[in-house]
């Protein structure tokens, strides 16, 4: 069965239909680099709404494995793939791709040049885009307030230990999670919109996650973040990097069609080093708007000079545009969670705890 991807700028791409569509799926065509890593990427909230482009032509082949999922769903709204590999060949499989794609009603389409659509994004920018069994469609305008649609319900805690880090809920992934817990932690995990219902009392330190969409869609929440990590140690990463460049005044853009993959190069300011990252994001801080606030760049993309990370140069603030728990991605940027855990302990030696 025939299948059709659609471009907002009109480009249409044919293939093999996973299943028989009755309605057609829209969302934001992207593009990710990666070979490896699949079901992290469907799975990560980061892509909420949006339509995934696989430019490696084999996927699927180790299949789908109960441990590597980074939520409790898959988050995309349709795949497109080359090929997708209908056995598996991991030890850890449960699952086919091809099966767990259709077992969760998630539109795909094969059979499909990747590096041609992959072109286009590039050249057109990342819009919307709609997966149909018919030539024709009507693309509708892109919805906001991707965050609100990831974010956890209740307020939930995780691990026993004696040092407590409040994770703010954007859309967070259970790697981050898992990269906190392990060192005698405590980790609550509360939404970003419920920070008025959290007391923080015995607080050490903050984690800003990940999420998906336009980082203005936290501007209402702002001074309650602000207030929180003004008074701890705090990390953030992706999407919480940026929301903190937007508490202290600095502003964000999107890019033309974003960083996602596992192979971006980023290099550190204050060693000198270059290491490589995984990403996966559409928006980034200006650089120019750093300008007048406290916040001094700490990373930047190797490729484009795009900011990857900030330092706060009064309190201890550390942030990452990119993913150092790798998931998927290299291990490179994981010695971040290390600063991180010392940047704790050196202001719990202070004594500056609230």
């Amino acid at each position: 069965m025939k299948g059709y991807l659609c471009l907002q700028d009109g480009k249409t791409f044919q293939g093999d239909a996973s299943q028989n569509w009755e309605q057609p799926v829209q969302g934001e065509i992207v593009f990710f680099t990666g070979m490896t890593g699949y079901q992290e990427v469907l799975t990560d909230p980061s892509y909420k709404d949006q339509i995934v482009v696989f430019t490696y032509p084999l996927i699927g082949n180790y299949g789908i494995n109960e441990v590597d999922g980074e939520s409790q769903e898959i988050q995309v709204s349709g795949v497109v793939m080359f090929h997708c590999s209908e056995s598996t060949s991991h030890y850890l499989a449960t699952s086919s791709l091809k099966d767990y794609l259709n077992q969760h009603e998630v539109p795909f389409i094969t059979g499909i040049d990747t590096r041609e659509i992959t072109k286009a994004i590039r050249a057109g920018g990342s819009h919307q885009a709609i997966l149909s069994s018919q030539k024709e469609n009507e693309i509708l305008p892109s919805e906001s307030g991707q965050m609100h649609k990831v974010e956890g319900q209740e307020i939930e805690s995780y691990g026993t230990g004696d040092l407590h880090i409040v994770l703010i809920d954007f859309g967070w992934k259970k790697s981050i999670l898992h990269a906190l817990l392990g060192n005698n932690t405590k980790v609550t995990v509360i939404p970003f919109t419920k920070l008025n219902e959290f007391q923080a009392k015995n607080v050490h330190a903050v984690v800003l996650s990940n999420g998906p969409g336009d980082p203005t869609d936290a501007e209402p929440y702002l001074p309650q973040i602000k207030k929180l990590i003004d008074k701890h140690p705090t990390f953030g990463i992706c999407m919480g990097h940026q929301v903190i460049a937007l508490a202290y005044g600095a502003e964000t853009e999107k890019l033309p069609f974003g960083h996602r993959g596992a192979n971006h190069p980023v290099k550190d300011v204050e060693t000198g080093k270059v290491f490589m990252s995984s990403q996966n994001h559409n928006y980034v801080v200006k650089s120019s708007s750093l300008e007048g606030t406290p916040l001094a760049m700490r990373f930047y993309n190797v490729n484009d000079g795009t900011v990857e990370g900030l330092t706060h140069k009064e309190h201890a603030i550390l942030t990452a545009q990119f993913h150092p728990e790798a998931h998927p991605g290299p291990a490179d940027a994981e010695w971040l969670f290390d600063d991180f855990f010392k940047m704790i302990q050196s202001k719990k030696e202070e004594g500056v705890y609230v």
